[in-house]
């Protein structure tokens, strides 16, 4: 593949980053260096010392999978990878965002990069080879369990890679054969540990998880700077962020979201037309984002350990000649962190949507017009957005539900405890994408205030706030349908996209 100067480049032999799986949605230079090289090279040949050792059992490679790990495997490698393969072809529903695929894939590459998978070293350097075209495998989204790693969706991840199911290329499905040859890549070849190791990790789940964290952060700032908003053109004494009140709180997330919402606001004036005390959505708004803030940090700890930790198993140790069996494929610690990023989400969102409601009440806007409407009864302003952010939020609500409590044994009791990791991160991913929608309504509604009588920003960093969205967002007058302003005033706000 061809690189440009200003194509991402990502390093399999230092840990990831967050922002390496953004960069993934899109072409990326995945480089496997001498290093990475090195410990592949090392670990295979470690694989094939075991192998060759009838005394030393390896699970996958020489035995069945799973409840099946009593009985003898395929005695043919090639034969091995397709029956690891073929029974794992059970998924449904539809397929999972090709940016989740794309980001899990390159978080398997960083795992196998390690080198205590034995994996061959051109499954690497074929995996990361695909980074550099816009091919995507096509993988549905439901059927892991988050517990044997995500094995149904990756396994369709890497039938896709050898030239089998589907992929996309350019946001087109294809016949994944018909795609690797529209991108010059070709078919991937595997043996039977090859195939184990691409599908025993949790990489879909750690992906997911991490994207999400993403755009819960992004959208966690966007709300410190919409309330800000809000209470500049209500003309809100800005008491509710004093440093001595927060700092008597004692919670650090409370006082960390106070210091930067007083900089936003800095240079505020007080109309003195509100009450002593405003409603919770305002008044209690530091306490509410701050503790997102604190439980936002557990879930970057629970990334950044995913993103530099070997998921997979067994694991072999070539210096200790150790081939280890265990349950590094075991997602327990993404699906608490998935679970408390879509309560976030959800918290977090249902404070937007309350101070939209706030926003379009006469009787708690400081006399701006009902809804907004620029002349009501003959405009209904942001009625048809209010009411749309009332389904949001119910949505978001059934999101938030935890998946992590919800075992079930499965696998002929193999699997007799599951974390649901899967489905927690896949969960909190769109409860990021509902918050970031209610986000841009609010954004939405605040220019509309704007346009119908708040008063102009009194602080600088508000009014820069402000200019922005009317910059880009005409006023609401007369009614239109606002559905793509609400996502551009989204972008706006939070620098992410759709």
């Amino acid at each position: 593949m061809t690189h440009t100067a200003t194509t991402p480049t990502v390093q399999l032999s230092r840990p990831l980053r967050g922002e390496d799986l953004r960069a993934a949605a899109g072409p990326l230079h995945v480089a496997v260096d001498e290093r990475v090289a090195a410990r592949l090279g090392r670990g295979r040949e470690h694989l094939r010392a075991v192998l060759a050792d009838d005394e030393r059992p390896v699970y996958g490679a020489k035995t069945g999978f799973g409840a099946l790990v009593g009985f003898a495997g395929r005695a043919d490698e090639a034969d091995q990878c397709d029956n690891t393969l073929a029974h794992l072809g059970a998924g449904q529903g539809p397929d999972l965002p090709l940016p989740v695929v794309r980001a899990a894939l390159l978080v398997r590459a960083w795992s196998l990069a390690q080198g205590l998978s034995g994996v061959s070293p051109h499954v690497v350097e074929g995996v990361a080879a695909m980074f550099g075209s816009t091919f995507t495998p096509a993988v549905p989204r439901h059927g892991s369990v988050g517990a044997s790693g995500d094995l149904i969706p990756l396994a369709y991840a890497a039938q896709a890679l050898r030239g089998r199911g589907s992929a996309y290329v350019d946001g087109v499905r294809l016949p994944a054969a018909d795609a690797l040859e529209r991108v010059g890549l070709a078919p991937l070849e595997l043996d039977g540990r090859d195939a184990l190791a691409l599908v025993n990790g949790t990489s879909v789940t750690t992906a997911a998880l991490s994207l999400a964290l993403d755009r819960v952060r992004a959208c966690h700032r966007a709300a410190q700077d919409l309330t800000c908003l809000l209470a500049d053109l209500l003309g809100c004494a800005p008491a509710f962020l004093d440093a001595r009140l927060l700092g008597a709180f004692a919670h650090p997330g409370a006082a960390v979201v106070g210091e930067r919402m007083r900089g936003v606001l800095a240079g505020v004036r007080a109309s003195g037309e509100r009450p002593l005390q405003e409603p919770y959505s305002l008044r209690c708004s530091p306490q509410l984002l701050g503790a997102a803030e604190d439980a936002l940090r557990y879930a970057d700890g629970v990334v950044a350990a995913d993103l530099a930790g070997v998921s997979d198993n067994p694991l072999f140790f070539p210096d200790d000649d150790a081939v280890v069996h265990g349950g590094n494929f075991f997602g327990q610690p993404a699906a608490y962190a998935g679970d408390v990023l879509a309560a976030v989400a959800a918290s977090v969102g249902n404070l937007v949507e309350r101070q939209l409601d706030l926003l379009v009440d006469p009787g708690r806007n400081t006399g701006l017009p009902p809804m907004l409407a620029a002349g009501p009864g003959q405009q209904h302003g942001l009625q048809g957005v209010q009411l749309a952010t009332t389904a949001l939020v119910a949505e978001l609500r059934r999101t938030a539900v935890p998946a992590s409590t919800q075992s079930l044994p499965t696998n002929l009791h193999n699997q007799d405890v599951v974390p649901f990791g899967t489905q927690a991160a896949l969960r909190s991913h769109d409860g990021a994408e509902l918050l970031w929608l209610l986000c841009g309504s609010l954004a939405l509604g605040l220019r509309q205030a704007a346009h119908v009588g708040a008063r102009r920003p009194t602080a600088a960093g508000t009014a820069a706030l402000l200019d922005r969205l009317a910059a880009a967002i005409p006023p609401v007058d007369p009614d239109r349908p606002l559905d793509a302003e609400v996502r551009l005033a989204a972008e706006l706000v939070t620098g992410l996209g759709c």
